[in-house]
């Protein structure tokens, strides 16, 4: 049996890079045409032009928040979905709120892929501990294992006792959940009579997998990959081999950007994952996740030729409220992008002599006389407070993919 659950795993680069040219343009003509969203945000952009992936940071992002705000104004999906009411089958929901789709399309949110990464076959028996309520998470990973010709035990989530004794009777060989619960799983099972040795295998999400508690399942017979995946475009990249990274799932395009813009920072930066989902059905295009990653330099250990992150590394919601003003990352961004001699900022907000100061470092290899005035108005003109500059030399900012530091510390 294969290793790898397709061709598209082990493509040469160009040829995942004219695939994603294809695929990107179609998506873009399609939601441009189809969706009323991006009838208007895409309006002004040749899209069928559309040829060179450089290109694609002249497109609009897609914030997690406008389409809450979208949601409100175009219930229920916003207008991002074509056809809303021919193609869409479930709607779910998740905090904030925010409203996802599923249409009737064979593993919806390609979990299949990460699946078999982690060694799930045709015929396996797999315990699905995700929530069915409201949340799409047990139906995602259902749909994952159906694809593969998986059997599910729809277990969700509480009632412990009655799923120790769902495993102890069908004897599941895989596990599909969160890590803290499977710990559970396991603890639970000493001394209550019950067995669950028949688990050898687990895709997990939701959560960090620490490296101590990997090896706790690996003690106890159970092999456990991880995936990162939202509700709103499935998985994004999954594990293969343990501790080496995620690779891309090869069903969205993912860049990594200074967080607050739309501008993609040198490989190994730490920035905001950006995804565009090649589904039809729900096209989001350079979708702003919230959350923060750097891709990695070389191929996987096992083969596969995507790109790969180093996983979750934070949040890239970085929002701060001074002297009763919001600062948010995109006019920190505004600021750079004014004065060329800025290669990276971060502003530090301090609470010094019982008031809010702040203070923004650029890394300026150009420092040219007045830049400190001039970007020093340029902070009271887009932030609407004043804050001091500071000059500081490229590589001095950490690589962390912080743009606002709240360091205020109240006495």
């Amino acid at each position: 049996m294969s290793d790898y659950f397709d061709e598209f795993e082990t493509r040469s680069e160009e040829e995942r890079e004219h695939s994603h040219i294809d695929a990107l343009r179609a998506q873009l003509v399609h939601a441009r045409r189809s969706s009323p969203l991006f009838s208007q945000t895409l309006a002004s952009h040749d899209c069928e032009g559309f040829s060179s992936l450089d290109e694609f940071r002249n497109y609009p992002v897609l914030r997690k928040s406008a389409l809450v705000e979208m949601q409100k104004k175009m219930p229920p999906l916003g207008g991002v979905s074509p056809l809303e009411s021919e193609t869409i089958r479930y709607i779910h929901a998740s905090p904030g709120p925010i409203y996802e789709a599923c249409s009737a399309r064979e593993d919806f949110w390609r979990l299949a892929r990460a699946l078999y990464a982690a060694g799930f076959r045709k015929g396996d028996l797999v315990h699905n501990s995700f929530s069915y309520h409201l949340t799409p998470a047990g139906a995602m990973l259902d749909s994952g294992c159906h694809a593969l010709g998986c059997a599910v035990i729809p277990a969700g989530v509480g009632q412990t006792e009655l799923q120790l004794q769902t495993i102890n009777d069908l004897r599941p060989n895989g596990y599909v959940g969160t890590p803290s619960f499977l710990k559970i799983i396991i603890e639970k099972s000493v001394g209550s009579g019950m067995d669950v040795s028949s688990l050898n295998k687990g895709l997990v999400s939701g959560e960090a997998l620490p490296p101590t508690l990997r090896e706790q399942f690996k003690e106890n017979g159970i092999d456990v990959l991880q995936a990162y995946a939202t509700a709103d475009l499935g998985v994004i990249a999954y594990e293969t081999v343990a501790d080496t990274g995620l690779i891309l799932d090869e069903g969205v395009y993912v860049e990594i950007v200074r967080p607050g813009s739309g501008d993609p920072v040198p490989s190994g930066e730490v920035g905001e994952v950006v995804v565009t989902s090649f589904n039809p059905d729900y096209p989001l295009i350079r979708f702003a996740t919230g959350d923060m990653s750097a891709f990695l330099d070389g191929q996987s250990p096992c083969g596969r030729t995507n790109r790969r992150i180093k996983g979750w590394m934070g949040r890239a919601d970085q929002t701060a409220k001074v002297r009763g003003m919001f600062i948010h990352p995109e006019q920190v961004n505004r600021i750079v992008d004014r004065h060329p001699e800025i290669q990276k900022a971060r502003l530090i907000v301090e609470w010094v002599d019982r008031q809010d100061h702040m203070t923004l470092l650029c890394e300026a290899v150009n420092r040219v006389q007045g830049l400190e005035e001039a970007v020093s108005e340029s902070i009271r003109e887009f932030c609407r407070v004043r804050g001091s500059v500071k000059l500081v030399e490229p590589g001095s900012i950490p690589n962390d993919g912080i743009v606002i530091e709240d360091s205020r510390k109240y006495e």
